[in-house]
């Protein structure tokens, strides 16, 4: 390994251990709020469906790196005018961690719900149907019924979200988040070695999807036996 590459690949260790523990983080958020505005398309309530039609229209038309910065700078004048109104003495500041996971769950959110509408709608009825036959209440029909059989039509849209979003985490560099990118960068305007640091990141990348989709594939795989072994 070259020596300067050598010299920074703690901070590159730990900026690519922060790319991964922020869209780890916001996995589990995005998913509920997919999952929420999936259901609420196929609500009754016709306030519930417009309001989750204009939840995904608005953030995936919008930039992700707008996205990004509305959430972190209005977070903060949100913030700072709640502590003046309450007399609070402090100055309050919007970690970028929490506005990065804020931004990227609610991006990753509104186009996983229309990945987990399109496998909502390709579950078979008459399973559906047959679960009702047998006195199951429309909570125990999702969950025993809709849920697993979602999960498995979800999956490939999902993963490729996933992969998405773990090229997205490096926009918080623009907001100081110690991630990769900026790593890769603060390293880059140290060194003047722009081509060797922004290689080495492209394989860290590359190498962080190449075990994404591993475990993408893996999933499905074990999704879909079941189905396979039926059929």
């Amino acid at each position: 390994m070259d020596g300067v590459i050598w010299q920074w690949s703690g901070a590159l260790a730990e900026g690519a251990a922060m790319t991964v523990g922020l869209a780890l983080a916001t996995l589990p958020f995005g998913l509920a709020l997919g999952l929420a505005a999936a259901l609420a398309k196929t609500s009754h309530i016709a306030a519930a469906r417009g309001l989750a039609e204009a939840y995904t229209t608005i953030f995936r038309a919008l930039p992700e790196l707008l996205t990004l910065l509305l959430i972190y700078f209005g977070g903060q004048i949100l913030l700072q005018k709640i502590a003046a109104a309450t007399d609070l003495p402090v100055d309050v500041q919007v970690s970028p961690f929490v506005a990065g996971l804020v931004a990227l769950a609610l991006v990753f959110g509104a186009y996983s719900s229309e990945v987990i509408l399109a496998a909502l709608n390709a579950v078979e009825r008459g399973q559906i149907e047959a679960a009702r036959s047998f006195g199951m209440s429309p909570r125990q029909v999702f969950r025993r019924v809709r849920l697993p059989q979602m999960l498995r039509f979800a999956l490939p849209g999902l993963g490729n979200n996933w992969l998405v979003l773990l090229k997205d985490t490096s926009l918080v560099s623009v907001i100081a988040l110690s991630d990769l990118l900026r790593e890769t960068t603060i390293a880059v305007q140290t060194t003047r070695e722009p081509f060797k640091f922004y290689a080495v990141a492209c394989v860290i990348y590359l190498a962080m999807t190449a075990l994404s989709t591993l475990a993408i594939a893996r999933a499905e795989r074990a999704a879909g036996r079941g189905f396979r072994s039926a059929r």
